[in-house]
């Protein structure tokens, strides 16, 4: 199995930027935490993969992206988180969603996700105010929705291709990404180019399986491919007890107190990751008593 990683390549002449990465085990990552069945699986992990090449595009350390889509449909919203250290998180409202198109027996992502709705992303570039851009969903697929955002909310005319392969006993195959843009330099003749290999192209996640390497996939697809540089990408959240402590303080006193007096402690559980986080009436105690001290 090919490892998770993501490269960055320049072809073309160099007019044509392309990011592509292998998410396998990012994906049954996900999936394991939240019990994802296959078309939550599906749609989750294809955000996560395009995510993580998202992630890949800022320029520092303190930024990130933040990945919101909502279309209606049964699967409710899809959140993901995306670093520039190849660290993504996210999450789905419904995870138990199981749906296919009855003509194809491919897996519903578009219509469990729906397509009244919107794409919204929105860049936390460590600044006074985020940016943010936000579009109409084309088609809930979620490979059509993000070449339009970049297209229209970014004006980077792009082609996106996102795949996630799932097993007959719901664990994921493969699952893997490749987003390619036009750069301003590029001519007629590199669009032509670009669209020809697009039209052609395989299921990401079938050349995930078949491909040894993302530098093979892309040395067979573009003639004078320069690769830039690669990294590895993986499902990580950045939640840990002191952040949940935090959260307990945000909770109204009365909250707290229920929490001490009926349940004898409490549970949190992280949206993003499913991690949870035990905290003993001892603890919550000691919680009450800083927060009032430090109120003073």
């Amino acid at each position: 199995m090919m490892k998770d990683y993501l490269v960055k390549a320049l072809a073309c002449n160099e007019h044509v930027r392309i990011y592509i990465c292998s998410s396998t085990r990012m994906v049954e990552e996900a999936r394991k935490r939240f019990d994802l069945w296959p078309t939550s699986a599906a749609a989750l992990g294809r955000v996560l993969t395009v995510g993580s090449m998202m992630g890949s595009m800022l320029k520092t350390a303190q930024e990130q992206i933040t990945i919101r889509i909502n279309g209606g449909g049964q699967i409710g919203t899809i959140l993901v988180d995306a670093y520039s250290d190849g660290h993504v998180r996210g999450f789905v409202s419904d995870p138990h969603i199981m749906l296919q198109y009855n003509d194809t027996g491919k897996l519903a992502v578009g219509a469990a996700v729906g397509k009244d709705g919107y794409l919204e992303v929105v860049k936390d570039m460590n600044m006074k105010e985020n940016w943010s851009g936000t579009v109409a969903l084309q088609s809930g697929e979620i490979g059509d929705d993000f070449a339009y955002y970049f297209t229209a909310s970014e004006q980077t005319p792009s082609a996106v291709s996102v795949g996630v392969l799932v097993d007959t006993d719901n664990s994921i195959l493969s699952a893997g990404g490749m987003i390619i843009q036009m750069l301003p330099d590029a001519e007629e003749e590199d669009f032509v180019k670009v669209e020809q290999i697009v039209a052609n192209l395989k299921h990401m996640s079938t050349m995930i399986q078949e491909y040894e390497s993302l530098e093979d996939i892309l040395r067979d697809l573009f003639d004078d491919v320069r690769i830039l540089t690669g990294q590895d990408i993986e499902f990580r959240c950045k939640c840990d007890r002191a952040t949940m402590k935090r959260v307990l303080t945000t909770l109204p006193k009365e909250d707290r107190q229920q929490m001490i007096e009926e349940d004898h402690g409490c549970e949190i559980t992280c949206n993003f990751c499913g991690e949870k986080y035990q905290f003993s009436e001892e603890e919550l105690q000691e919680l009450e008593r800083f927060i009032e001290t430090h109120a003073k």
